[in-house]
Order: structure tokens, then C-alpha cells, then sequence
């Protein structure tokens, strides 16, 4: 059907005026009384599934690549670049007894290595280095496990960024590995106290993102000899499982989508002893998400925002789980959003977010109060705690400090300095202000402002413009060493904290979701019209860039406001969004978009759908699309069709305003992606921001 489609070897070698031609096939169908055409639709197959996709896609990516590699100021850059994100980095431990296990990365390794240390100041011992495992960097440690007793550790490894894990053990001593392997996209559930069986996750048949099974493993024997806990029953319901520390309880959840979960508690002993999977009902079918944070004995701590849309935690009786029976430990604030909460000995460890930065404060196993940590400033953390100990570790990072772990002291509070890389910039040289700009509706939408101090506002500084704006995630402050030579040469990082994320708790979230979404898009508008009227910037010197559902946002973007920005970066997006639910594991993320076969979904889904409202002839930004050949959550027919029918129909000046497209035929989401591939799609952004808001590098 397709030999009409193949595009000639001298189309795919040449460097033309405009993008490489794009044939032109309808399909025509009707949904809910309207015509959809889509020119397009044999862009969908893979490039393994289609000569004529793998033929086209060289063709784009030799024409991109004949303007990224040969813009100005490219090369001092990419070098640069390598300085920068040769950085290393390491992360807080994981404590065994005396042992600490952790990751880490130096110079220009292209994975991190997992370490361990006797004692929190020991020499560090490398168990496992991936950069050994290919000379391409490929194989990434996606997760590591140890047992209770530090002996062994499970871990699980994945290749050119496909988020599809191994399960592997090794001996933590010898670093020999045992025979287990078990593949399918395994996710670790838990070790038995014995420290010879596990409960792991796994994907029955790999080509299908819905087939998720849980199982129970005995070290020694073949996988497929392992018993089975429950699977999954359909795509919207993803399963997860906790095993407790003692293995008394079995705890699983199902997620539907990200404002509501179903949890259950299943009495593990008991399964053992009869093979009964019974599992009792702690929360079912209530419009509120639920999270089982910790298990301690036979109480479980869950995370709920049943009636708190900021969350609180609840302790439940096991044996009594009726919410009859319910504590509430740690109730609701009213003006901070809680995130999660750890288990230290005789102790709670809270995490807070308030006014999107993090906040740690300490409870009594009751829910007493003993008071806040106090961290290194405004910025974002995560805690490691231990049940049977008050030392903790965090890590913590800002905009203007690298990331950095600390040892903490949960007695007295008091921290100190445990690792942290060397930077080759000044990470005082930048200041960071926060300010709120109104949405169209009359909300409220902060964003945080990075630039070189003593940058004065001209009107004209180059601008990017970041958001994300769903699945209740929240963009905190974080640090990246690559944007400090944007920041040298003058120009502004904007991170907009749109709704539909989760800075703000479920209400946020629930008012850019669904029939909401449009929200999201017109807080990233009433942010770059605060950036013009404060002064910032203009059109001609902004830019807007997302990734994943932050791709549809810069590809909606581009679509509704093409005047608000001269060039627009969506990577690895989401842009078909009549057809997103057919491919990979999308259909997880019906609850958060809607399901373009529902007739009301449909109307707010094809409202805003970028494909779908391209103009023939109407001038948009310089565009740079993104996506993986090896991606398993966003299929890369998104930005292949969205850049065919833009190429075909915008009136752009191409020499001034191309539509580029790069398909890292290497990469996936971009999980696990190898240094040197990294330095590529950085260099490939930044390079490309700068040449269209007239910052040039080097200069």
C-alpha cells in the first residue's frame, strides 16, 4: 500500500530551501458529527513496521540536522556544554545497617554507578557500573532494592531509554550476580524479611502497556514458576503493590488516573497458607486520591485527599480498616499542600510544598507536632529515612545551588553538608524572583524568574518560557548547569507554575484537567503577556518549551498564540489528541485528558487538539519537534504527523522560521539516555533558542 509513499535517495541527501516533501494520503472519518481528515495517518507505524516512516524520517532528520549543526555559535557551545553536564552527581543513601547504598556519576560517565559504604563516612565500593555493561552508554540502572539485611540487591536495568527494567540480584559482598532474571518492565514491590523471596510487578506480554500481573518470587527458582497475586483488569485501572516490612501485608492500590485511587490490604500470611488473594477494602470508589505512604506493624499511614484537597494522612488499623475506624494523624492546612509523609524511628517525617518550594516537618507517631527542619533555602528536597534510626538524608537543589545531600539529624534538626558536585559556574552569579501573573479567568499564576544578577529589563532580553501544567505534578525549583552560558550571554529562564499540576494541591490540579484544560494554556499566555508588560521581553525574543504533556502544551501554544513567541520546542509531545488513546500506554491517561470516543470528551478534546487546527498559509514561530524511536509513553507519530502537516501548510519564511523535527532513533521518553546523547539534545535546544530570539553564544 506504501510503495507510493517512498521518498527518493535524493530527497532523503539533499539540504533543501524547505523541509523534504511529505506525500499526502486521507483517511476520512466521522466522529460525533464531525469530518476529520488525516493526510497523514501512515506517519503512525514505526520505522521497523514501515520502509516508507523509516525512509521520511531520515529525510527530516538529515534536513534538521543540516540547520542545527550549522548554526551559529554551535560548536563552542556543544563544548561548552560537555564542560557542564560532565558535572556529576550522587544521590541520598539507602540504609542497611551500617551499610549505605547510592548512585553516582563522575565526569564523563554516561550512566551513574551504584555504590556502597560501611558506615555513612566509608570509602565508597562500586557494586554495579552500567558504562562497563555497553560501550554506548545504553544500559541505564533504572531502580536498585537492597534486602533488609544489605546482603543482597535486587535491581533492575533498561536499554536505549525503553523504561522496559530487567529484575537482576546480586551479592552485595562478592558483587557476583545471581541467576534471577526476570524481564517485562518489573517495578520492586518489596523483599520478605527472610530476605529470599520478593514481590515484583511485571508486564505479561511486552507489546502490551495493560497486561501488568504482580507475582511472588523465591530466589533459585525460574520465574515462571512464580506464583501469581492478581493482574490487571483494564487499561484506566493501573495496579501497584507495597509488600510491608515484616511481610504480614500485601498492600495494593489501583490508580485511575491522578485525583482517584482504590486501596486494598491483603493479609499476606494468610495467601501463603491458603493461596487466597483476599483483598479487603480500605478505600473504594471515593472521588479522592489515596496513597499508602508507610506500613508499620499492622497500621498504615495513607495519604488521602478524601475531603482535604491539600491531603492529609490517616493511620488504619489493618486488622479494623473501616473508615469507622480511621485517624486522622496529620490533618489538612489550609494554605500548604501536603506531599507525602516517611517513617523514622518514633517518628513522622512530613513533606510540605508552600509556595513551590518544600518545607519538612516532624510528628510523633500520634500526629504531635516537634517542629520544622530548617533547609539550605527556597528550593526542592526529598528525605530518606530509616524506621529503626533518626539520622536521614535529603536532597535538596535550587535554581542557584547543584544538588547536594545532606545528613540530617532528626533529633536536633540540625543538617550537615554530606556530597556535592563540583560546578564549573557560579551559582550566585543568578538571582531568582518569584511573581504572579493573572490568568484570563482572574487566577492567580506564579512564576519563578532566573537571570544574571544586575541584568537590566530592556524590553528585549531572550526569553524561554517553561510549563508543564498536569497529572497534579509540581515544577519546583531545580538546578541545571547547562543554562547558566543562556544566563552569561544575558538571557531570562521563566518556569510557570500552570494548573493542572500540583502546586497548589487537587484543587489546582482538577481546574486544568478534563474540560479544564484550556486553563493551562491560558496561564501560559497570561504569563508571557506579564513577561511583555513588566518589561522582560517581546514576541520577537521568546520562546516556549515543553516536554511530553508539556509537548502538547508548547504545540497548543504554538497553534492558538503564534504570535506570542518566535520559537516553540516540543519534545517527545502529545499532539493528535482524536487518537493519542490508541498507542502505547495512553490510555492511562484517559482520566486526566478524556477519551476522544466519548462524545462531551471529544468536544474539549478536539477544541484544542494541535493537528487538528493547523492554517493553511498563516505564519507560526520556528518549531523544533521532538520524539524517540524507543519511546514507550508517547508514541512518536505525534510529532511526525504534526510536522508533515505543518511543513505542508504554514506560510512560514523557511530560512527565517523552519518546522524542524528530530527522531532520536536512540532514545525513548528520556529516562536513562547516555551523557553524550544528553549533550546532543541540550546543544540541539538551547542553540536553536538562541538563534531565534537573537541571543548568539560565543559573540
Amino acid at each position: 500500500m506504501y510503495a507510493s509513499l517512498l521518498l527518493s535517495a535524493s530527497i532523503v541527501a539533499s539540504t533543501m530551501a524547505g523541509p523534504p516533501p511529505t506525500p499526502i494520503e486521507p483517511v476520512v472519518e466521522e466522529m460525533h458529527g464531525f469530518k476529520i481528515v488525516d493526510d497523514y495517518r501512515w506517519l503512525e507505524a514505526l520505522e521497523s513496521e514501515s520502509e516508507a516512516v523509516r525512509t521520511w524520517t531520515t529525510a527530516q532528520n538529515d534536513y534538521t540536522r543540516s540547520i542545527l549543526d550549522n548554526l551559529p555559535g554551535r560548536k563552542a557551545f556543544e563544548k561548552r556544554l560537555a564542560e557542564l553536564m560532565s558535572v556529576g552527581s550522587v544521590t541520598a543513601p539507602t540504609m542497611r545497617g551500617n551499610l549505605y547504598f547510592y548512585r553516582e556519576r563522575t565526569g564523563d560517565q554516561n550512566q551513574p554507578v551504584l555504590y556502597v559504604r560501611e558506615g555513612h563516612d566509608g570509602e565508597g565500593r562500586v557494586l554495579l557500573d552500567p558504562n562497563t555493561l555497553d560501550e554506548r552508554g545504553l544500559y541505564a540502572l533504572t531502580w536498585y532494592a537492597p534486602s533488609h539485611d544489605g546482603k543482597l540487591v535486587a535491581f533492575g536495568l533498561s536499554y536505549a531509554d525503553n523504561e522496559m527494567p530487567v529484575l537482576y540480584v546480586l551479592d552485595a559482598q562478592s558483587r557476583v550476580w545471581l541467576a534471577e532474571e526476570i524481564p517485562g518492565k518489573i517495578e520492586f514491590c518489596g523483599w520478605m524479611p527472610d530476605n529470599r523471596a520478593f514481590v515484583y510487578g511485571k508486564l505479561e506480554d511486552p507489546n502490551d502497556a495493560y497486561s501488568r500481573s504482580f507475582r511472588f518470587h523465591e530466589l533459585g527458582t525460574h520465574h515462571r514458576q512464580d506464583p501469581l497475586l492478581f493482574m490487571q483488569e483494564k487499561p484506566t485501572r493501573v495496579p501497584n503493590a507495597q509488600l510491608s516490612r515484616d511481610g504480614r501485608w500485601i498492600i495494593t492500590s489501583f490508580f485511575e488516573g491522578w485525583s482517584k485511587q482504590d486501596v486494598y490490604a491483603v493479609d499476606a500470611l494468610a495467601w501463603r497458607r491458603t493461596g487466597a488473594f483476599n483483598q479487603v477494602p480500605i478505600a473504594e470508589g471515593l472521588e479522592a486520591r489515596f496513597s499508602p505512604q508507610i506500613v508499620h506493624g499492622d497500621t498504615m499511614y495513607l495519604f488521602t485527599t478524601l475531603d482535604a484537597p491539600n491531603g492529609m494522612v490517616c493511620a488504619v488499623d489493618l486488622n479494623y480498616p473501616d473508615r469507622d475506624h480511621w485517624r486522622v494523624i496529620i490533618p489538612e492546612r489550609k494554605n500548604t499542600v501536603l506531599k507525602g509523609v516517611d517513617l523514622a524511628k518514633g517518628m513522622l517525617v512530613a513533606t510540605y510544598q508552600k509556595d513551590v518550594t518544600t518545607r519538612f516537618e516532624r510528628f510523633t507517631m500520634d500526629g504531635t507536632p516537634r517542629g520544622g527542619i530548617d533547609l539550605p533555602g527556597l528550593g526542592t528536597a526529598a528525605i530518606a529515612t530509616r524506621f529503626d534510626r533518626t539520622e536521614a538524608y535529603y536532597l535538596y537543589e535550587s535554581f542557584n545551588e547543584p544538588e547536594s545531600v545532606y545528613r540530617l539529624d532528626l533529633r536536633t534538626g540540625r543538617s550537615a553538608l554530606w556530597a556535592r558536585p563540583e560546578v564549573p559556574v557560579d551559582p550566585e552569579s543568578v538571582t531568582v524572583t518569584q511573581e504572579w501573573c493573572t490568568s484570563k479567568d482572574g487566577t492567580k499564576v506564579p512564576m519563578f524568574i532566573v537571570h544574571k544578577k544586575g541584568l537590566p529589563k530592556t524590553g528585549a532580553n531572550p526569553t524561554m518560557l517553561y510549563g508543564y501544567g498536569g497529572f497534579n505534578a509540581s515544577l519546583t525549583p531545580w538546578f541545571d548547569p547547562t543554562a547558566f552560558p543562556w544566563f552569561e550571554a544575558g538571557g531570562l529562564y521563566v518556569i510557570v507554575n500552570l494548573r493542572g499540576g500540583g502546586e497548589f494541591g487537587e484543587a489546582w490540579h482538577e481546574a486544568g484537567m478534563l474540560g479544564n484544560k484550556q486553563n493551562v494554556y491560558d496561564d501560559l499566555y497570561a504569563a508571557a503577556e506579564h513577561l511583555f508588560e513588566r518589561g522582560y521581553t517581546s514576541p520577537e525574543h521568546l520562546g516556549v518549551r515543553g516536554g511530553s504533556n508539556g509537548g502538547l502544551l508548547a504545540g497548543v501554544a504554538a497553534i492558538q498564540r503564534p504570535d506570542l513567541w518566535s520559537v516553540v520546542i516540543a519534545e517527545v509531545p502529545l499532539l493528535d489528541m482524536l487518537r493519542y488513546q490508541h498507542f502505547l500506554m495512553a490510555k492511562f491517561w484517559i482520566p486526566e485528558y478524556g477519551d476522544p470516543e466519548d462524545p462531551q470528551d471529544f468536544q474539549w478534546l478536539h477544541a484544542y487538539s494541535p493537528y487538528h487546527h493547523i492554517e493553511r498559509g498563516r505564519e507560526y514561530p520556528a518549531i523544533l519537534f521532538t520524539a524517540g524511536e524507543n519511546d514507550n509513553r508517547v508514541h512518536p507519530l505525534h510529532a511526525r504527523k504534526m510536522t508533515a502537516a505543518m511543513q505542508a501548510m504554514a506560510g512560514n519564511d523557511w530560512d527565517h522560521d523552519p518546522i524542524l523535527l528530530w527522531i532520536d532513533r536512540e532514545g525513548g521518553h528520556g529516562w536513562g539516555k547516555p551523557l553524550h546523547l544528553r549533550i546532543r539534545e541540550r546543544a540541539d535546544w538551547w542553540i536553536f533558542l538562541m538563534w531565534r530570539t537573537g541571543l548568539r553564544y560565543g559573540e
